[in-house]
């Protein structure tokens, strides 16, 4: 605050009391304080109050508000009017005072009255606190939860998305992102197989915005190996770019003028698939680290979301060789032979769409380290899926490792899982080697991993995303290659929903879902897997069966099996 009026003739400062309220205000010296005259001039005031006003202390006596800012006197004059009128005091008042800047400061009012012997109030006190750092911090940690809102909105977009809604539900996302983020342009690029050149499969811009080439190669070439590595990039003015970016450079002048970008790579089991770009042309944005990250997750949660497009348009097309092989076949051949000799899985018997589907799916993912996510039901052969898997990879030459989390105790799953050292709990008599230390460079099948505790959700989290993890008792990071296969009967969306399941940890899991279909929608299988096991056990009991009843069998494919395969196994082997 300014003095804005003329000054009247100073006059002797009377002291100032020492009455319990002004004890009391005297006390809170950290804030500004001041006593007024009942004519609203200073009588006092403390080096806090006088740099808030802009003025030494010595030249406060006799001024008014007034005199100092008529903004604020046009605020405060009323109420210390009427607290010298009612004897009441005014408290929790806020006020913005201009200061130059576009938010001003906020200064916080409390006026008490002073009564002299006779109980009349000749003064009033008044205390001030400078709340504008405070206000800020609010504003940004609004700031903030909008923005963690926000993009959590758009994650949740994606849980069980059907493949036929994802190109839609992409490309409103990145108009979302550009719109209420305040981006210029966000764009999704495929990386090319040989990895030399970038094709845009996604991207929006605002009215008036350029659009990026449909394919870049060559132009970009330090930024192109970057995001080979994995590497995020992120810059405010690109004028400051090194000279070693010099090509890169020049494509941001030729294209529209680029003043800020980020880019930031997303990989698919192991596998650099492409990036994403937020790019700034009218003014210069920082990239905040929780902008980044957050960013980062939502752009692997897109890149699943388009690799489980890719990977169903792979098995669509895969169908349709398999359905053509199927018309040259003779009418009473089974499919499940030819099956059978196209895929080399002995174990998995069936002829129906719901089988081939799935069939399809275990030729096209063994091979890839990705994670796979088995969903169904029980008694369904997640764990005969996971094996087929295993067995078709590179890792088949080392067995499979099997953790099944519903039955280990909740206290013991962790040492179970990544081993501990001698003493790291009562009852830990020596160092032992956990589940995924043995599995290194083989596989490891999670079973029913709906039941992993929340608290060890993070340390898995942390295994599939760094490939590393410490034993118990032991800070030394172990660093192991482990593909994972994890299964379920429970729904892990709901889980999520309920807060049971870590969202991050769902979407880590879920790069490669395989549903297997319960044996009720595969009923033309039925038959098939009874003769299996009709065969198996007739060799485990030293018994012929030549032939089943006709009712027996058309039983058997009108009953409802909540069981599944585990069911049918138990009744044909008590049959």
């Amino acid at each position: 605050m300014r003095p804005t009026g003329k000054r009247t003739p100073a006059k002797a400062v009377s002291p100032v009391t020492s009455s319990r309220d002004l004890e009391q205000l005297v006390h809170l010296a950290q804030d500004g304080i001041a006593i007024i005259g009942s004519d609203l001039h200073f009588l006092h005031l403390n080096e806090r109050m006088a740099a808030m006003t802009g003025l030494p202390a010595g030249q406060h006596p006799d001024l008014t508000l007034r005199d100092l800012d008529r903004s604020i006197a046009l605020a405060l004059d009323p109420i210390l009017s009427r607290t010298f009128a009612e004897g009441r005091p005014s408290m929790d008042l806020e006020l913005v005072v201009p200061d130059g800047k576009s938010q001003g400061r906020h200064w916080f009012f409390c006026v008490y009255p002073l009564k002299d012997s006779t109980g009349s109030v000749s003064r009033c006190g008044m205390v001030v606190q400078d709340i504008t750092e405070q206000k800020a911090r609010e504003s940004a940690q609004r700031e903030r939860l909008q923005v963690e809102a926000f993009l959590s909105d758009l994650s949740s977009a994606f849980i069980n998305v059907s493949v036929s809604e994802v190109d839609r539900k992409i490309e409103d996302a990145l108009q979302k992102l550009v719109e209420f983020l305040g981006f210029d342009r966000c764009s999704i690029w495929h990386l090319s197989d040989d990895g030399s050149s970038l094709h845009i499969t996604h991207s929006f811009a605002l009215p008036g915005i350029e659009q990026p080439p449909p394919r870049i190669a060559g132009l970009i070439p330090v930024w192109i190996s970057m995001i080979k590595r994995g590497e995020i990039f992120r810059i405010s003015d690109v004028d400051e770019l090194a000279d070693t970016f010099w090509s890169e450079k020049k494509y941001c002048r030729d294209h529209g003028g680029i003043r800020s970008i980020m880019f930031i790579p997303a990989s698919i089991g192991g596998t650099i698939v492409g990036a994403i770009t937020f790019v700034s042309y009218r003014v210069k944005r920082e990239w905040p680290d929780e902008l980044t990250q957050r960013l980062r997750v939502l752009w692997e949660i897109f890149a699943n979301a388009l690799e489980r497009k890719r990977a169903d348009e792979q098995i669509q097309h895969a169908l349709a060789e398999i359905k053509q092989l199927k018309d040259r076949l003779e009418a009473k051949t089974f499919l499940r032979d030819q099956i059978h000799v196209e895929y080399k899985h002995e174990d998995i018997i069936g002829k129906s769409a719901a089988v081939r589907n799935v069939l399809v799916q275990i030729k096209q993912v063994a091979s890839t380290g990705s994670t796979v996510l088995i969903l169904g039901e029980t008694g369904t052969g997640k764990e005969l899926i996971a094996r087929a898997i295993h067995n078709e990879s590179p890792r088949s030459a080392r067995a499979m490792i099997k953790v099944n989390c519903a039955a280990l105790p909740a206290a013991l799953i962790e040492a179970e899982l990544f081993g501990h050292e001698k003493g790291a709990y009562t009852g830990a008599v020596s160092t032992r080697v956990g589940r995924f230390e043995a599995a290194n460079g083989s596989t490891i099948f999670l079973d029913e991993i709906g039941e992993l505790p929340l608290e060890l959700q993070s340390k898995l989290l942390r295994v599939l995303q760094e490939g590393q993890f410490e034993r118990l008792g032991n800070s030394k990071p172990i660093k192991v290659d482990v593909r994972v296969i994890a299964a379920t009967n429970m729904s892990l969306v709901q889980a999520v929903k309920d807060g049971t399941f870590r969202e991050d940890l769902y979407y880590r899991l879920n790069v490669f879902p395989i549903s297997l279909p319960p044996l009720r929608e595969r009923r033309e299988d039925i038959p098939l897997l009874v003769w299996a096991m009709v065969e198996e056990f007739s060799k485990v009991f030293g018994k012929a069966i030549e032939r089943i009843p006709k009712k027996n069998m058309e039983a058997m494919e009108r009953y409802h099996w909540p069981g599944n395969i585990r069911e049918l196994r138990n009744l044909v082997e008590r049959a």
